[in-house]
């Protein structure tokens, strides 16, 4: 397989058809379609499902695309780390995130980043933490910004001191008699929505106390969860961060105590890998305006 052909299979895929894809490469959609034909001739098999208006993968077409995904991150984040070494006022950092961390910390960031070195652009890609650290392994981005563990063996990172969990509720459905916490076992018989990276430790906490919750959600899409609780269907378990996502008056926001439940932001890359002179810059940035 060629570059070229990895290109074109991946921008049908991302795109959804194939003559949105011939638009993003510049080709006619005819010619595209010839070959990705000869590409599957090459391979000898099938690659994607006929018949249907958007692009739908065969079991080959998902190994290929995910192969594809990583080959192209490399050649690609290659290009970048020699093409950007030395240069500390131009380039583009790309980054990673996931919701919460990205909305409490990025803005500010990057507002005051942009205004100390006005030429560098910024690529942004949101995810879970798992999904970040497969951008970050592939060198499609430079810096993940997750709450996942990393391996120490192969990323560098740093580690924001520990966040509480608060619960999110309808100011109507108040639950506790503290205005500003909640206990964990005044939450029994209370539905409840969070994010699936906190459901294993919430449950376990709880039956702790002799209790099972009533986990009437599990979504990573935080602002989802928020816009839940505030139409009064639960009480959402999030990061305390999470209050910068949805400013509004229909919400409480009450710290989880006894026990308290806590999270913290990793920010990580590589340790294999030269950062671009610009990513150097981001991160003592991070370090100056976080870590004072």
């Amino acid at each position: 397989m060629e570059i070229k052909d990895m290109r074109a299979f991946y921008a049908i895929v991302e795109e959804g058809n194939i003559s949105h894809a011939a638009q993003r490469l510049g080709i006619a959609q005819p010619a595209l379609s010839r070959q990705m034909k000869r590409l599957e001739t090459q391979l000898g098999v099938q690659l994607f499902e006929r018949g249907s208006r958007r692009i739908r993968l065969t079991d080959a077409g998902r190994v290929l695309y995910a192969r594809v995904e990583h080959i192209l991150g490399m050649v690609d984040g290659t290009v970048r780390e020699i093409t950007e070494i030395g240069s500390g006022v131009a380039g583009c950092i790309r980054l990673g995130t996931i919701t919460t961390s990205g909305a409490m910390l990025l803005p500010e960031l990057i507002t005051e980043f942009h205004r100390r070195y006005p030429q560098v652009t910024f690529q942004l890609w949101e995810g879970e933490g798992t999904r970040i650290l497969d951008l970050l392994d592939n060198r499609v981005i430079e810096i993940g910004i997750t709450r996942t563990q990393v391996d120490a063996r192969l990323y560098e990172s740093i580690v924001l001191p520990n966040e509480p969990l608060v619960a999110v509720m309808n100011k109507a459905t108040s639950i506790g008699r503290d205005p500003h916490q909640v206990r964990l076992d005044e939450l029994k018989e209370q539905p409840i929505i969070l994010p699936l990276r906190w459901q294993s430790l919430f449950t376990t906490e709880c039956k702790k106390l002799g209790f099972t919750p009533d986990i009437l959600c599990v979504s990573d899409s935080i602002v989802q969860d928020l816009l839940l609780a505030k139409m009064g269907m639960g009480l959402a378990i999030l990061p305390i961060s999470s209050k910068t996502l949805l400013t509004d008056g229909d919400l409480f926001y009450k710290r989880l105590v006894a026990p308290e439940i806590t999270t913290h932001t990793v920010v990580a890359w590589l340790k294999n890998r030269t950062l671009s002179q610009s990513a150097q810059h981001f991160l003592a940035l991070f370090r100056e305006m976080f870590l004072r």
